[in-house]
C-alpha cells in the first residue's frame, strides 16, 4: 500500500516555474515507476512524465518535453516535477501516481494516486 501526497501547487505567471513534489508512505516505494499525469477542467486526464523505480529512466510528452524535469529520491521516498517556462496551457490539477511494475502513460495502469494539485498559469 502506497499513499501519495502532491504538494507546491500555484498560482504563476507565464514564463515562470513551479516545483511539485510527492511524498509518498511505505517503505517499498523504491520499487514503484512514479509519473505525473495533469487533468484540466473539461478534459481528460492526461500523462505529463513517469520515471522508473531507479530515476535511471524518464518519459515526457510531447507538450511538456525540454521545459519540465521529473527527479525521486528514494531515501525521500519523494517525486518532483520542475515546472520551467511555464504556459496558459499548463494549467490543471496535477496528480503523482505510482505503479507496481514498469509504468506507462495510460493512467489505468497506475495502482495508487495522490489527491492533486493545483497549478494554475496567468498570461
Amino acid at each position: 500500500q502506497v499513499q501519495l501526497v502532491e504538494s507546491g501547487g500555484g498560482l504563476v505567471q507565464a514564463g515562470g516555474s513551479l516545483r511539485l513534489s510527492c511524498a509518498a508512505s511505505g517503505r517499498t516505494f523504491s520499487t514503484y515507476a512514479m509519473a505525473w499525469f495533469r487533468q484540466a477542467p473539461g478534459k481528460e486526464r492526461e500523462f505529463v512524465a513517469r520515471i522508473s523505480w531507479s530515476g535511471g529512466t524518464t518519459y515526457y510528452a510531447d507538450s511538456v518535453k525540454g521545459r519540465f524535469i521529473i527527479s525521486r529520491d528514494n531515501a525521500k521516498n519523494t517525486v518532483y516535477l520542475q515546472m520551467n517556462s511555464l504556459k496558459p496551457e499548463d494549467t490543471a490539477v496535477y496528480y503523482c501516481a505510482a505503479d507496481r511494475f514498469y509504468g506507462s502513460a495510460r493512467p489505468n495502469d497506475y495502482n495508487y494516486w495522490g489527491q492533486g494539485t493545483q497549478v494554475t498559469v496567468s498570461s
